[in-house]
């Protein structure tokens, strides 16, 4: 397909949500909450239910923050996050990466959280984010690195489950070990070795209310969500091979405590700056 026409893999069930809205500036981007400054006019691309857009709102009282998605349906969501929070400093609107509405050195921030994996041309989308983004600025981008997730106890279906998954993705134009990509992305895209901090971090779903809360996301986003829909559509699985999958998950979040079971899934990050 070309390249900016992937597509995005998980789709906004109710499953996919419930994980978005989970995320925090604290949780998905403490990285870079330390160099905001008050007065920063941010581009939060990829801004889904706009959680994290509405806390880098808050970080920067006397400035500005546009989120911006794909997905026009997701940013009524958005914006009622933001409007429930009383931020007047925050809009909303529609974009794609790959040819952002907005002129040269228009923000001093622009960042993307989990954006890169799902589209056609990351490399562009980074030339894009560079050229939106003010002279002295900072280009922010995390990603996930699906073949880093790691669980115990194992459970042989979710090694099925990854492995299909990652199928899925590539197939719709995405790459889902994107986080130890963007390092070599934001090379090619022009950005120097000088220019770039890369750094990494993991969330860790080990007691059982965080067990069953994730397993309980996954499993039903393996078969009533648009990932599940594109894998059948795709001939990547049938829905029966999906139910088992569904199946494995919960039970990987209902396995007893013995060895301290736990899921963890690993973001690295870029950060690149530039003068």
């Amino acid at each position: 397909m070309p390249k900016d026409a992937a597509v995005y893999t998980h789709g906004h069930h109710e499953s996919v949500l419930r994980s978005h809205t989970w995320r925090t500036a604290a949780n998905s981007a403490a990285y870079l909450t330390g160099h905001l400054r008050p007065h920063m006019r941010i581009l939060d691309i990829g801004c889904g239910p706009g959680t994290i857009t509405a806390d880098l709102a808050e970080l920067v009282p006397q400035g500005q923050v546009t989120g911006v998605d794909a997905a026009d349906s997701v940013l009524e969501r958005a914006r009622s996050v933001a409007e429930e929070r009383g931020l007047a400093n925050v809009s909303f609107a529609v974009a794609d990466v790959h040819a952002l509405d907005y002129p040269d050195d228009s923000f001093c921030v622009v960042h993307a959280h989990q954006v890169l994996q799902h589209v056609g041309d990351p490399v562009g989308a980074l030339r894009e984010m560079r050229r939106v983004c003010a002279p002295g600025g900072i280009v922010a981008v995390r990603d996930s690195d699906y073949a880093a997730m790691t669980w115990y106890p194992s459970v042989p279906g979710l090694d099925g489950w990854l492995d299909l998954y990652r199928r899925v993705a590539r197939a719709n134009g995405g790459e889902p070990d994107a986080g130890r990509r963007l390092r070599s992305w934001a090379l090619e895209a022009g950005f120097t070795d000088i220019d770039i901090t890369s750094t990494a971090s993991a969330w860790c779903y080990a007691t059982e209310d965080e067990r069953a809360w994730w397993s309980g996301l996954w499993a039903d986003r393996t078969v009533a969500s648009s990932y599940a829909r594109r894998a059948v559509d795709g001939g990547h699985a049938t829905e029966e091979e999906l139910r088992s999958i569904a199946e494995a998950w919960r039970a990987w979040g209902e396995a007893p405590t013995v060895g301290s079971p736990s899921c963890t899934v690993r973001s690295s990050a870029a950060s690149e700056q530039f003068n």
